[in-house]
């Protein structure tokens, strides 16, 4: 993970964690330690995430986490 890949991860986690009103730690144990979504998505499509806006993103993720069977 490079340095923009970082600040772009921590943006998901915290815009998620901002939008479900709860802590970035929680948020961060659900993609990074209960789910693969830190790095099999966020990571590995971070290229074409990030030239999307804030909601998007946010709701992109959401979905994703909840197909994945997450209790958010």
């Amino acid at each position: 993970m490079n340095k923009e890949q970082l600040e772009f991860a921590v943006f998901c986690i915290e815009s998620v964690a901002e939008r479900l009103n709860k802590t970035g730690d929680e948020i961060y144990r659900l993609m990074a330690d209960e789910s693969s979504v830190l790095d099999d998505y966020i990571i590995q499509f971070w290229e074409t995430l990030h030239t999307q806006g804030k909601e998007y993103i946010v709701d992109e993720l959401l979905g994703v986490m909840q197909n994945r069977g997450l209790k958010i």
